[in-house]
């Protein structure tokens, strides 16, 4: 228990310590109009999710590694995709996804419908806008396991309301 509530202030740590770096590093554009400092703003922004999840990559990159050191070889990419939703999800997150899908055609889309790095926020609408900056490590995380197990994929993340969230992983055919 002590180690969830550790890995999720530190979660909350990196992403707030990189959006507040970047609006520090922003004091450049202090004597410009607010229309010429939206672009810089929304720059930022995206070399933070950029971060995050090239972070999250490397993470999910060394956890899949270690985790599938003992098993057996899977099958096809349907096992692969069960693993990260079973085991992989368990291990970081504490549950299994809540639902998996797939088109049969390499699009997958992993629906977890109390997703903990978004519990803390409230329920309703009110900090949706900033759901997005709060999924990019874990997109990263899902990525990295991925291109470990052999698969080069697209991850993507999406919340309606929150904390459910749905995580759409496209994989790229080699």
């Amino acid at each position: 228990m002590a180690d969830e509530a550790l890995f999720l202030l530190l979660h909350s740590e990196m992403v707030a310590g990189l959006y507040r770096a970047a609006e520090q590093g922003e004091g450049v554009t202090a004597g410009a109009d607010a229309a010429a400092a939206a672009p810089c703003v929304l720059q930022e922004n995206g070399r933070c999710t950029t971060k995050l999840e090239s972070m999250g990559f490397r993470v999910g990159q060394g956890l899949i590694e270690r985790f599938t050191k003992d098993t057996a070889r899977f099958k096809d990419e349907l096992d692969i995709m069960k693993f990260i939703c079973k085991d992989f999800w368990t291990t970081v997150f504490k549950k299994q996804i809540d639902n998996l899908r797939t088109n049969h055609q390499g699009i997958y889309v992993l629906q977890d419908n109390k997703f903990r790095l978004l519990t803390q926020m409230s329920a309703g609408k009110q900090y949706l806008e900033h759901a997005p900056k709060y999924l990019a490590f874990t997109c990263g995380l899902i990525r990295g396991g991925l291109s470990n197990l052999g698969i080069k994929s697209i991850v993507t993340a999406e919340v309606s309301s929150m904390p459910a969230c749905k995580f759409q992983v496209m994989i790229q055919k080699m």
